[in-house]
C-alpha cells in the first residue's frame, strides 16, 4: 500500500509521509527477499520530484535502510557497488550529455552513506573486541565527523553511544598509525575496491561542468573528514598522487591527453587537500597546484582542471590568499609558458576577490606581468585587466588600469601586434557592457573607433578579417549600451562605417548587418535633432525597430561569429 501511495499519490506532504513510516518499516523487517523491494523503493524516492520527499529519504529511509542493509551484509556487497555502477553507466551513456540531475542523486544516495560505512569498518575491527568503556572516556573533537544530515547518520546514534565512538576513535587511530590494516576486510575493502573505483569514476568526469566537479569534491571531502586525517594522508592521498605522479620528468606533448587535464585534478585539490587546514596542509595545496601550473603550461596543455580548481576555491574567500601565493609563483617563474598561464589564472580570481586583495596583489603582479620581456605574456594579461575594469568601482584603481590599456594601444611598439589588438578589442566587447560609463564612453569606444580605422590599411586580409570579425561583435555587443549623441555621432558610428569598408571586401553578409546599423543609427541621430530630448534612452538601444531587430537578429543567426555576441546583443546594461 505505501509503495502504491509513494508512486501514485500527488501530494509532496503525503509522499513524504509514506517515506518516512517506510523508514519505520524498515527497523522491523527480517525478511531478506525484501530487501530488492526496498532497493527499488529507495531510488524512487531520490528520483522523486519534490525536494521535501528526497530531503525524508536522506533523513529517515536511507539511513533506515542502510543499518538493515548492514544486517544482511550487503552495504559493501551490493548496496555501494550498485550505485558506484550506476554513476558508471551514467558516465559511459553521457558522453554527448551527462544527467546530472541522475548523478546528484546516485552521488547524494552514496554520501549518506559514509557514515554507516565507517560504522561498519569499526564495529568489524581487528580492535572492536578491546573496545570497552572503563576509566576516563576520550573526548572527541567537535570537527572530527562533518555534520550529520540527521541524527540517524551521525556515527555515534549508529554505533550507539557517544562514549563507545570514542572508545573505537581511539583504538582506530592507534590501529591506522602502528599496526596496519592486515586481516582489516572491512577497511581493506574501502581501500583496495572502493577508493580506486571511485579515482577511476573521476578521471570519467567532464572536468568543464562546474556541478560535477562540486558534487565529487564535496564527497571525498566528507570521506576523508569521515575517515580521519591518518585515513586520509596514508590510505588516500597516495592512490591520487600515484595517478597524478606530478614529477618534471614526466612533462612532455603527449601531456595534453593525461591525467592532469581531467577533473581527477580539482577534485583531489578541492576534496581531499582542504580536509584538513595545518599549515602543512595548506603547504600540500600549494604545492600541488604549482606543480599542475608548470606542468600543464610546459606541455601546452588545456588548463580547464586547473581553471576548475580555482573556480571551486575562490568561491570560499578563506582561500584567496593561498591562490595568489600560487599566482605569484607562476609570475616569477623562468618560463615564459607558466608566466603566461598565471596572467589567465588572474582574469578567473578577479571576479571573487575582494577590492583590497585586488589593488595589493592582483593588480601589482598583472603590471609586472604587462611588462614581461616576451610579448605572449603581455598579451596574456588583457583579459584580467578588462575584467578588473568591470568588476571594481575604486578609481584609483581604475586608472591603474586604464593606463595600462592605453599603453597596450598607443605605444608604437604595439602597432603591428595583432594577436594583441585582437585580445584588446574581444576584452572590450566582452567587459564593456557591464564597464563603468565613462570608462566605455572615453576609452573603450573611442579606441574601438581607432582600431577599425586602422584596420582599413590592413594589407594582409585575413588579419583584416580577423580584426574585422571581432571589432563586428564587439560593436554588436556595446550597440545596447548608453550611448549619447555627441559620442554616436564621433565614434560610434564612424567605427561601424570602417567596419563596413572591410566587411564590403570581405564578408558581404556581415555587410548587410552593418548597412541596417548605421542606416538606424542616423536615423535616430537626425529625428534627435528635431525632438524633444527623451530622458536618458539609449541611442542605439532605441534605434533599431521592432521589423529591424527581427531582421538583424535572423541575419546573424545566418553568420559563424560566436555565441558570445548572439548572447550579449539586445541585452541593456542591468
Amino acid at each position: 500500500m505505501l509503495q502504491q501511495m509513494l508512486m501514485e499519490d500527488k501530494a509532496d506532504l503525503v509522499r513524504e509521509a509514506v517515506i518516512k513510516s517506510l523508514g519505520i518499516i524498515m527497523g522491523y523487517i527480517d525478511d531478506p527477499d525484501k530487501y530488492q523491494q526496498g532497493f527499488e523503493l529507495l531510488l524512487s524516492a531520490l528520483g522523486d520530484p519534490s525536494e521535501r520527499v528526497v530531503s525524508a529519504t536522506h533523513q529517515v529511509f536511507l539511513p533506515a535502510y542502510a543499518a538493515w542493509t548492514t544486517e544482511l551484509g550487503n552495504l559493501q556487497f551490493h548496496l555501494i557497488p550498485t550505485l558506484l555502477n550506476k554513476i558508471e553507466k551514467l558516465l559511459r551513456e553521457g558522453e554527448h550529455g551527462l544527467d546530472e540531475h541522475k548523478l546528484h542523486m546516485y552521488l547524494s544516495a552514496l554520501q549518506s552513506l559514509i557514515p554507516s560505512l565507517f560504522a561498519l569498518v569499526l564495529q568489524n575491527a581487528p580492535f572492536t573486541s578491546k573496545a570497552k568503556l572503563q576509566g576516563e572516556v576520550p573526548q572527541i573533537e567537535v570537527t572530527r565527523f562533518p555534520r550529520p544530515v540527521s541524527p540517524l547518520q551521525d556515527v555515534a546514534v549508529i554505533i550507539g553511544s557517544r562514549e563507545q565512538l570514542a572508545v573505537l576513535l581511539q583504538l582506530y587511530d592507534h590501529q591506522l598509525e602502528h599496526e596496519g590494516t592486515t586481516g582489516w576486510e572491512t577497511l581493506l575493502w574501502v581501500v583496495n575496491q572502493l577508493l580506486p573505483q571511485l579515482i577511476e569514476i573521476v578521471g570519467k568526469i567532464n572536468v568543464a561542468s562546474t556541478a560535477c566537479v562540486h558534487e565529487f569534491s564535496r564527497f571525498f571531502w566528507r570521506l576523508c573528514r569521515t575517515f580521519g586525517k591518518i585515513f586520509t594522508n596514508t590510505k588516500v592521498k597516495p592512490q591520487f598522487q600515484e595517478i597524478l605522479r606530478l614529477s618534471e620528468e614526466n612533462i612532455d606533448s603527449t601531456a595534453g591527453n593525461g591525467v592532469l587535464t581531467k577533473a581527477t585534478v580539482p577534485i583531489y585539490a578541492t576534496g581531499v587537500l582542504t580536509c584538513y587546514i595545518q599549515e602543512e596542509d595548506r603547504k600540500l595545496l600549494v604545492g600541488f597546484l604549482e606543480d599542475v601550473m608548470t606542468m600543464l603550461s610546459l606541455s601546452h596543455a588545456p588548463l580547464d582542471s586547473l581553471k576548475a580548481s580555482f573556480v571551486e576555491l575562490g568561491a570560499n574567500p578563506a582561500y584567496h590568499e593561498l591562490l595568489l601565493t600560487v599566482l605569484w609563483y607562476g609570475v616569477v617563474h623562468t618560463s615564459a609558458l607558466v608566466r603566461c598561464t598565471a596572467a589567465r589564472m588572474f582574469e578567473l580570481l578577479v571576479k571573487g576577490v575582494h577590492e583590497t586583495l585586488v589593488a595589493q596583489r592582483v593588480v601589482p603582479a598583472l603590471i609586472t606581468l604587462s611588462s614581461d620581456p616576451e610579448i605572449s605574456v603581455r598579451i596574456a594579461t588583457i583579459p584580467a585587466f578588462g575584467t578588473i575594469m568591470e568588476t571594481v568601482t575604486q578609481r584609483e584603481l581604475l586608472e591603474r588600469v586604464k593606463m595600462q590599456l592605453a599603453s597596450f594601444l598607443e605605444d608604437p611598439q604595439y602597432q603591428d601586434q595583432h594577436s594583441l589588438h585582437t585580445e584588446i578589442i574581444k576584452t572590450f566587447g566582452r567587459v564593456g557592457p557591464n564597464a563603468e560609463p565613462r570608462f566605455r564612453d572615453e576609452f573603450v569606444i573611442p579606441h574601438l573607433h581607432k582600431l577599425a580605422l586602422v584596420n582599413n590599411q590592413q594589407s594582409v586580409d585575413s588579419k583584416r578579417l580577423d580584426i574585422a570579425t571581432h571589432l563586428f561583435e564587439s560593436y554588436s555587443a556595446l550597440s545596447c549600451c548608453f550611448i549619447s549623441e555627441d559620442l554616436m555621432v564621433n565614434h560610434f558610428l564612424p567605427g561601424l562605417k570602417c567596419l563596413r569598408t572591410d566587411m564590403e571586401h570581405l564578408s558581404p553578409e556581415h555587410e548587410v548587418i552593418l548597412s541596417s546599423m548605421i542606416k538606424e543609427c542616423e536615423q535616430k541621430v537626425e529625428n534627435k535633432t528635431v525632438q524633444e530630448p527623451q530622458g536618458s534612452m539609449s541611442i542605439a538601444a532605441s534605434l533599431v525597430s521592432e521589423d529591424t531587430k527581427t531582421k538583424f537578429l535572423n541575419k546573424m543567426g545566418q553568420l559563424t561569429t560566436s555565441g558570445a555576441m548572439l548572447a550579449n546583443v539586445f541585452q541593456r546594461k542591468k
